[in-house]
């Protein structure tokens, strides 16, 4: 028996580390409005949009709770709700410039990450490992 955690906890605190540095980054940008689950739900969006209940759906939420959060992103500028082409009566949720610079910002810390992991690990490690939990998204990503 190993003295570490199972495998998806061990996968969830990476996660949150990197989460932890992206978050702090972005504040530290000037983007110091954003909540973890505001983040995490604008991570989701689409590039063309996508509406209310998709996103619900794909963050795992509830759609009064995605409502709410998307209500949050588009006071603070990082969202905006546009008529849907295909169905008048519908909106989707599209990144709004403050967004996209939003997005760019957390690029640039999710890139000094993976090179960071990469160093780490060796890049036959690390190759390894991207490959291994991409192929993984075959049985848990179902918006893949």
């Amino acid at each position: 028996m190993s003295d570490q955690p199972n495998t998806p906890t061990l996968m969830f605190v990476a996660h949150r580390h990197a989460e932890s540095r992206i978050l702090a980054h972005l504040a530290k940008h000037g983007f110091d409005d954003l909540t973890p689950a505001q983040a995490r739900v604008a991570a989701r969006l689409n590039p063309a949009g996508m509406r209310l209940t998709t996103l619900a759906e794909s963050a795992g939420l509830s759609k009064q709770t995605a409502a709410h959060l998307v209500s949050q992103l588009e006071r603070s500028g990082y969202i905006v709700r546009v008529p849907d082409e295909a169905d008048a009566r519908a909106k989707l949720i599209r990144v709004a410039a403050r967004g996209q610079a939003a997005q760019r910002c957390a690029r640039e810390m999710e890139a000094e990450i993976e090179s960071e992991w990469r160093d780490y690990l060796g890049p036959r490690r690390y190759t390894g490992l991207r490959e291994a939990l991409a192929e993984l998204r075959a049985i848990t990503d179902p918006y893949m």
